[in-house]
């Protein structure tokens, strides 16, 4: 029985090869999007089998793909996801297989679905509630776990820099012209991707400052 696909990728000439190659297996693109904004709302209209999203999208063509697969996945357990990119974000690859769910995942890189009917076996896959990584996935992943600052985005670790040199957090935003808010966001996420939990023996800030420090 195919499968009812809801397809988010700004590329529309692959977002049509996608499509083509869906149908030819029996599925059915119930939705195609060329940006994330829609892609909830397209999930909770026509409650799909699966979700196909590239990572970088508009507006900013940053992470809004994979932010949305996350919370898709978080909303709706039983909802297959697959990450189609030609980019690895190994910290939120992490989230998004870290999230407990009923539901198949996947993360495959788009210069390796060149072989249709293996892309097709993937698509099957996930459905049926496995996961299917791409090795250079898997290899990202394991090196960040063996270097926990290596989990830090690219402003997370300005932030804890300007922490090592013992700017408070109102410093910090004014550094980075941002607010007060944002840093406290981003100083979070840097104790929570460190695992430095709230009761950590010490400073929590500090421990930060001296992960950093080692590296």
């Amino acid at each position: 029985m195919g499968l009812r696909v809801v397809l988010c990728e700004d590329s529309l000439l692959l977002r049509e090869g996608v499509v083509g190659v869906l149908n030819r297996f029996g599925h059915e693109v119930v939705a195609d999007l060329g940006d994330a904004c829609d892609l909830e709302a397209a999930v909770a209209d026509e409650q799909p089998d699966l979700v196909i999203t590239d990572v970088r999208m508009p507006p900013t063509f940053s992470d809004e793909g994979l932010v949305a697969a996350i919370a898709l996945r978080r909303r709706w357990t039983r909802l297959a996801v697959m990450v189609l990119s030609q980019y690895v974000q190994p910290t939120y690859a992490t989230e998004l297989l870290d999230i407990p769910s009923e539901a198949g995942v996947g993360y495959l890189l788009k210069e390796r679905i060149g072989d249709v009917t293996e892309f097709a076996s993937a698509v099957a896959s996930v459905a049926a509630g496995g996961t299917v990584l791409d090795p250079d996935v898997v290899r990202l992943m394991v090196s960040n776990k063996r270097d926990p600052l290596r989990r830090l985005s690219p402003r997370e670790r300005e932030v804890l820099s300007l922490m090592a040199e013992g700017r408070s957090n109102a410093e910090i935003a004014t550094t980075l012209v941002v607010s007060d808010a944002a840093v406290a966001k981003h100083v979070g996420g840097i104790m929570t991707k460190l695992d430095l939990p709230p009761d950590a023996a010490g400073h929590r800030r500090v421990l930060a400052v001296l992960a950093y420090l080692r590296e």
